[in-house]
């Protein structure tokens, strides 16, 4: 998934070029699969819902993520999951589904061609439970594997 490159103007006349967005490759050296847990993730998700994420995901890139509000699609994580970002939509059968997420402001650093959105991993979840610690762990450890290489392992 790459964004639109031709950018339109800001409130003040510069020109807002949308993010790019990746999925997060797990290493050889960590996975020999080479799984991208965010695509499995949303290909596992109930087409609307994907639908859904996919969308906030654009609106987002298209912002870009600095100026977009959220609208209760996209939210900034707190605590230990602090400089994470979360997609949320509510699914059928009374299920949240979560998909995480990092931004590499300085993506160019680490060969992702600009600044993007890495699309991590996702989860799902009863209505009105919480995720627990350990899933928090999981979501942690991936991200940093991610974080543990330039250039970045993603997804082609």
């Amino acid at each position: 998934m790459v964004g639109m490159q031709e950018g339109r103007r800001g409130a003040r006349g510069e020109r807002k070029v949308p993010w790019l967005v990746h999925f997060f490759e797990r290493h050889a050296d960590d996975d020999e699969t080479r799984a991208v847990p965010a695509r499995d993730f949303l290909d596992e998700c109930p087409d609307n819902v994907q639908g859904k994420m996919l969308a906030a995901l654009r609106a987002v890139a298209d912002a870009p993520p600095p100026v977009f509000s959220g609208g209760g699609y996209w939210e900034a994580m707190h605590g230990d999951m602090a400089g994470y970002y979360e997609v949320r939509v509510d699914g059928p059968q009374r299920r949240h589904f979560r998909l995480f997420c990092i931004l590499e402001r300085s993506g160019s650093a680490h060969g992702l061609g600009g600044p993007s959105i890495v699309l991590i991993t996702g989860m799902a979840k009863p209505f009105k439970t919480t995720f627990s610690n350990r899933d928090y762990q999981k979501v942690r450890a991936l991200g940093d594997e991610y974080r543990a290489r330039s250039p970045r392992s993603v997804a082609l």
